[in-house]
């Protein structure tokens, strides 16, 4: 079973596990899962008590004999072992941390591997709500799983760093260039690639900092970025998230339901290199939007450059998000209702000999620049089977005529393998570090 179809498991309903008993002092063995009981009650009470005053609001969430169920958001565990990692075909979660590291002087592949031994066990019991281990933070002590997930890839350089070359996959050849290009060499690329993702910001923060000390003498960070997306329950109804443009973003994704999903996605069980069976290759583009000069446009020019209306995400050509776009329909003054140079357009899989990659990215504010103009923009990562079929060709015709690119800079990029998921007992990149 994919990790897309067992990845969360629902929200307790009626009987939910109950908090420790006021007596008792919580011991290692017990969860964060479990600890969360006591704030279970803020989704209902917490709101009417905000009214009333911080203190009765504090109470409700520090009281230790409170027996109310976990929220949803809490409450949500993806399985760590799987088919595939985690963090790909999982909903999108609220917060994301991508950290590239590079291994250290004189560390190879014996070294690689107790590092990815350790990672795994970390990743692990983060994700099923434990504390990461003796060295233990407890920043995240008092909360549930919060959908975390942590997931590990490789770059190309990884594969001469442990001597490994002739096991390094051809779909890891660097990226061509492209026009619009602006790359740092110092926040691209990187010998390990790690993804982090959860529905609270303390939990994936927790887990940044617990891989960061695993890292120990083994390898060291070589850039991080940090970003977000829309909470989970914000909206009345499950939504396709929105970019810092307002658009919403991510309408063209393939669908776990598609009966192609698996093999745009995963590398098939058949493939090649045989370690990268049920793996996916992961494109990071770290992409600045021009904010103010875009929010200068009007509403009606802003749609034409997407090729979408900005209130629902429906294709200029009519009807709702799903709609397919319909791109010979022609308006009165004889031109495409689609801009021949749309973003829609230009990246609809029909008019990419059907290449396609499913989007999972998260939005990131840096701050503002010196010349008072807002560092923000997209934490672009996209993950497909192969991205010389997936990623390349869209972005070549993007280049190539895209109306979006001039209001965006991509100032970052990376290319990582990232092996499927370990089995019970495997750590990930063991059939690659170990065969």
């Amino acid at each position: 079973m994919t990790e897309s179809k067992n990845a969360k498991k629902a929200a307790p309903t009626g009987n939910a596990e109950q908090a420790p008993a006021a007596s008792a002092e919580p011991g290692p063995e017990i969860s964060r899962r479990k600890l969360l009981g006591t704030v279970g009650g803020v989704g209902v009470a917490g709101l009417a008590l905000g009214a009333a005053g911080g203190a009765g609001a504090y109470a409700a969430v520090a009281s230790p004999d409170a027996t109310s169920p976990l929220t949803s958001v809490g409450s949500t565990e993806v399985m760590f072992h799987g088919k595939h990692q985690a963090g790909i075909s999982t909903p999108l979660q609220s917060t994301g941390h991508l950290i590239a590291f590079d291994l250290a002087p004189g560390a190879g592949r014996k070294e690689a591997a107790a590092l990815m031994r350790r990672w795994s066990a970390t990743a692990g019991a983060l994700m099923a709500g434990k504390p990461a281990g003796s060295g233990d933070t407890g920043v995240a002590l008092d909360a549930g799983p919060s959908s975390l997930t942590v997931t590990f890839g490789f770059g190309h350089s990884f594969f001469d760093r442990t001597r490994l070359t002739d096991r390094r996959p051809g779909q890891l050849d660097p990226l061509p260039d492209f026009s619009s290009d602006q790359l740092d060499p110092k926040r691209s690329n990187g010998d390990l690639w790690v993804q982090i993702g959860a529905d609270d910001a303390l939990v994936a923060f927790h887990a940044l900092r617990a891989i960061q000390q695993d890292a120990g003498a083994a390898a060291k960070v070589r850039w991080q970025m940090s970003g977000f997306n829309r909470t989970p329950g914000a909206t009345k109804k499950p939504m396709t998230a929105r970019n810092l443009m307002g658009q919403i973003d991510g309408t063209g994704n393939p669908k776990v339901s598609d009966a192609d999903f698996e093999q745009r996605v995963f590398v098939p069980d058949t493939g090649q290199p045989a370690w990268m069976a049920g793996g996916s290759y992961a494109v990071v583009r770290r992409i600045r939007m021009l904010l103010d000069t875009w929010e200068k446009l009007p509403l009606t020019d802003q749609e034409k450059v997407i090729g979408r209306k900005k209130a629902d995400g429906a294709p200029l050509s009519g009807g709702t998000e799903t709609t397919e776009m319909r791109l010979d329909a022609f308006g009165a003054d004889g031109k495409p209702v689609i801009p021949a140079n749309a973003h829609a357009r230009i990246a609809a899989p029909e008019q990419n000999g059907g290449a396609a990659m499913l989007r999972r990215a998260f939005s990131y504010h840096d701050g503002i620049a010196a010349d008072g103009t807002p560092d923000a923009g997209l934490l672009f990562v996209c993950w497909q089977a192969d991205p010389v079929r997936g990623f390349v060709p869209v972005q070549r015709k993007l280049d190539r005529g895209d109306a979006l690119s001039a209001f965006v800079r991509h100032e970052a990029s990376g290319l990582f393998a990232v092996p499927g998921g370990p089995r019970a007992g495997e750590y990930v990149g063991q059939r690659l570090l170990e065969s």
